[in-house]
């Protein structure tokens, strides 16, 4: 049998830098001009490489080396950059986590990562040293600006040689469904996802690709292209000022536009929205994106030019594709009857099924689990970019996992959905969200569709209250700010109206307005029903 071929993704960046050494590879902004324009710093690949290689040097010499898991909390910089090549490089596993996840769940992130090194800015360092993150296991940590010379040293390193089943990263969810879980991907699965992002999306070497989510932006330089980080606050892109992300596309050519849903709405709010010609595809993912910001943005794009919308989860991604073309020309409509969201096809090499809904583990796959199409039950998926397991989770993982006697694993998505007649894929919502009443089971996306449609209403979520063997149903809304605030009691009638012109809707009798949705920070799009939920609770004793 022959040995199994190395795989380390990091090799990615020392080709570009031999293909293209004078391409721009990394754009970051560095305060203002005079004329109060965003002023940038960038480094080319050839000089990304090189910093990436004194970093890993540095690292090397501290004892960081293949295997030791670093925590990096670096916000998007050059040394981000260099520091997670650096990393990937020596085969050192980066833990990576979203600072805007809390600071509880972050220190239980941490400890459950048990990590051995740490590199954070000075703000993490303090933050370290605070709340005692890694105190058990840490052997080393270090202030990100001790590396701000690393394009100034030279002398290559050599990728430590591994194997696709070699771990390359710990990423943690978003934790929008209960306690963030650290996701162990391996070199394999992230060369899958680069190779199977390029097939899907078309992507060339030599494109611009502004990016306004930092893990993602990482796999700009692994596709060829230059990664510009627009001036923005990362962890809040339902904040962006818009007006940043424009000059940005503008300034740079921008051709690839990665964006959540939430940053997509504030660039088509924005009143002086211009045309943005550059782009050859914007990409929006972590949850579903509202038709009415489809149609604005798409008329900003050249002809040809689509959103897609990826579904997918840390767990695995990309899993299926649709754009906005066939959204806005036919899945919409459905959608607002209750249909829930299409999400498309499953893309090339992967598979997804639709399974009964159970709660508990599935241990062995078999051939009666799948449902006909047409009925909601669980998404499950298979292929190359899904992982095996959750970091020091194996109960979590054991739920999430089904092994298939035909060889390889089933992921369980969590979600729940079906397939129709063509074979494209409907979202329908969470699982572990559904409301099981004495008489049925509602799903939050087909019914919050059908309230979305009130012009006052920004948003809706469905949460169920009561004993478990007596669940109500209960529709909170958050009303748009635009708009005069509707009369509490006309309100409550004509969300009633509209529920009861739809089956599925028609057992939802309790409306409650709500402020302001929680939202997680990732994304700023997914809803916490269960915070929601306990909330609307109280409000009916």
């Amino acid at each position: 049998m022959s040995a199994a071929p190395f795989v380390n993704v990091a090799d990615h960046l020392p080709d570009m830098a031999r293909r293209r050494p004078y391409q721009l590879a990394v754009v970051c902004p560095d305060g203002k001009n005079r004329a109060g324009r965003v002023r940038y710093v960038h480094w080319t690949a050839r000089q990304l490489n090189e910093a990436s290689d004194a970093a890993a040097r540095r690292l090397l010499v501290q004892g960081i080396r293949r295997g030791v898991r670093t925590v990096l909390m670096v916000p998007p910089s050059l040394e981000f950059f260099a520091l997670t090549f650096a990393l990937l490089k020596i085969g050192a596993v980066p833990v990576l986590v979203d600072p805007g996840m809390g600071l509880r769940n972050l220190g239980q992130c941490l400890a459950e990562a048990e990590p051995e090194a740490f590199v954070g800015n000075r703000k993490a360092n303090l933050a370290r040293l605070l709340f005692g993150w890694g105190r058990r296991t840490l052997r080393v940590a270090f202030d990100a600006r001790s590396f701000a010379s690393l394009s100034n040293e030279r002398g290559s390193v050599d990728a430590a040689p591994l194997v696709a089943d070699d771990i390359a990263a710990i990423l943690f969810t978003s934790g929008s469904t209960g306690v963030p879980k650290g996701v162990v991907y391996t070199h394999g699965i992230f060369a899958a996802q680069v190779e199977l992002l390029r097939e899907t999306y078309g992507i060339e070497r030599g494109e611009i690709d502004l990016c306004t989510f930092p893990l993602f932006a990482l796999f700009a330089p692994a596709l060829g292209m230059t990664a510009v980080i627009p001036a923005m606050d990362a962890t809040r892109p339902g904040h962006v000022h818009a007006p940043n992300i424009f000059s940005a596309i503008d300034d740079w050519g921008v051709t690839n536009l990665f964006g959540s849903p939430a940053l997509l709405r504030r660039l088509t709010e924005f009143p002086a929205c211009p045309p943005l010609p550059s782009l050859r595809r914007v990409i929006s993912a972590g949850a579903p994106v509202p038709a009415d910001v489809l149609e604005k943005l798409a008329t900003k794009l050249r002809p040809g030019v689509q959103v897609f919308t990826p579904y997918g989860a840390t767990e695995s991604l990309p899993v299926c594709n649709i754009g906005s073309d066939e959204i806005l020309g036919e899945t919409r409509h459905e959608t607002t009857k209750g249909a829930g969201v299409c999400v498309g096809r499953p893309v090339a090499g992967m598979t997804a099924r639709v399974i009964r809904i159970r709660d508990d583990a599935i241990l062995a796959w078999s051939d009666d689990l799948p449902l006909p199409r047409g009925e909601i039950g669980e998404i499950a998926v298979q292929g190359p970019v899904v992982t095996r397991t959750y970091y020091h989770r194996p109960e979590q993982t054991v739920l999430a996992k089904i092994e298939d006697p035909t060889g390889g694993f089933w992921h369980r998505m969590g979600d729940v959905g079906y397939f129709d007649e063509r074979g494209r894929l409907w979202f329908c919502g969470r699982k572990t969200q559904r409301v099981v009443t004495d008489e049925e089971t509602l799903f939050t996306i087909p019914c919050e569709a059908v309230f979305n449609q009130h012009p006052a209403v920004f948003r809706a979520a469905l949460v169920g209250i009561g004993p478990r063997d007596h669940i109500r149903p209960v529709l909170c809304v958050e009303l748009k700010k635009d708009r005069p605030v509707p009369v509490e009691q006309r309100l409550q009638a004509e969300l009633l109206e509209l529920g009861q012109a739809r089956p599925h809707t028609r057992s939802i009798r309790s409306f409650l307005v709500h402020p302001a949705f929680p939202v997680d920070v990732r994304h700023n799009s997914k809803i916490f029903r269960e915070k929601l939920a306990l909330w609307a609770a109280r409000r009916l004793r």
